[in-house]
């Protein structure tokens, strides 16, 4: 928000911007040029992460750079961090990427709403293929094809999002990590290191604010 930000990554060496949308388990790193910075975690599956997908100007799939209304969201983004009003969050949200019908899979849509809905006890791949009418390899690929990320690694992160859920109703980190399904504190602590690449004790020490939305503003 007050500054740019550079994307480093392997296969792209570094650039840096303003807004930046960076696809499902694609390896970076974020150096922030400011003290501010506004993470936006767009479900794969959503209308939302299509319609902001198609609002960025430059880049490729994985890594995609110049929002349109790019200083319309640095402006609400200053006012949404000194606010805790869900109405100025749905307003950041709907610049980023209004929710608009997509060609999401009906099906899959539906398996996904089944994982971010009940993540304890863990619902299977099987389980929910034979709910869609597929079969397990099947449902994988259209799962992979639709979501960005595999049916395992999107199943994580639905229960990652009850994590942040619980944290955000003032629940403590070790009684989330396990009403989320995870087999213990230290389980989740290494999956969420694996996934945003720094230790969930010490994201929580630096004061970030986290704002789950309802998850039929996320669709």
């Amino acid at each position: 928000m007050d500054d740019s930000f550079t994307v480093r990554t392997a296969t792209h060496g570094g650039r840096t911007a303003r807004t930046a949308l960076i696809a499902p388990r694609f390896v970076h790193q974020l150096i922030a040029h400011g003290r501010r910075m506004v993470f936006c975690y767009l479900d794969a599956t959503s209308a939302r992460e299509r319609v902001c997908r198609l609002r960025m100007t430059d880049g490729d799939h994985a890594l995609r750079y110049g929002h349109r209304q790019e200083p319309l969201l640095v402006r609400a983004g200053a006012q949404l961090a000194d606010s805790d009003s869900p109405g100025m969050a749905l307003r950041w949200l709907d610049l980023a990427g209004a929710v608009e019908p997509g060609a999401m899979d009906s099906r899959i849509g539906m398996a996904a709403r089944y994982l971010r809905e009940q993540t304890n006890p863990v619902l299977s791949a099987d389980e929910l293929a034979a709910r869609a009418g597929l079969s397990t390899s099947r449902f994988l690929h259209l799962f992979r094809e639709h979501a960005g990320t595999s049916f395992r690694r999107y199943r994580l992160w639905a229960r990652m999002l009850r994590v942040g859920a619980l944290l955000s109703g003032r629940q403590d980190l070790t009684t989330a990590a396990v009403e989320a399904g995870f087999a213990s504190p230290s389980h989740f602590s290494d999956s969420f290191h694996a996934m945003f690449g720094l230790q969930p004790s010490r994201l929580l020490a630096v004061g970030v604010r986290i704002r789950l939305l309802p998850t039929a503003d996320l669709r």
